[in-house]
């Protein structure tokens, strides 16, 4: 089982939009290092579900993987903001994954908090400048983020 931290805008998609849909394809990804992030998850992988462009930033709860290695249709739907006419259903370029609901967190953990407790080797999201949507997690980096939304 490996760990992941994904982002989305809270005013897009939420950790409550997720806990009441219960799975969500998790679509719309393009830039390359990400989706190969993506294409890299297995089910039963655990994500964190991190609340960007908002303030504050941060982590906010918990999802797993329900399906791997999905086609991301949106590629393919002219008039989509993800449409990509160099993509076809013969040769995709884009693979995203399922996620399911897990759990919301009873204390956010904001990114000041995670910058006091993570260097940006530990957490990438903590580096200046990155904007990556999808990023690993080390399992002693996951675990140390699990206790902080106990406290």
């Amino acid at each position: 089982m490996n760990y992941w931290l994904m982002k989305s805008e809270p005013d897009v998609y939420s950790i409550d939009d997720l806990a009441r849909d219960k799975t969500e394809l998790w679509d719309g990804v393009r830039n390359y290092q990400a989706r190969n992030f993506l294409k890299s998850m297995a089910v039963g992988d655990i994500a964190f579900f991190y609340h960007s462009n908002t303030k504050p930033p941060g982590i906010a709860g918990l999802m797993t993987i329900h399906q791997a290695g999905v086609v991301d249709h949106t590629q393919f739907e002219e008039g989509n903001k993800y449409y990509d006419p160099k993509s076809t259903p013969d040769a995709p370029r884009w693979y995203t994954v399922v996620v399911a609901y897990e759990r919301k967190f009873e204390h956010y953990i904001s990114l000041d908090q995670l910058k006091a407790t993570f260097s940006p080797e530990e957490l990438q999201v903590v580096k200046r400048g990155n904007r990556l949507s999808v990023m690993p997690v080390d399992t002693e980096t996951a675990k140390r983020l699990l206790t902080l939304t106990e406290s």
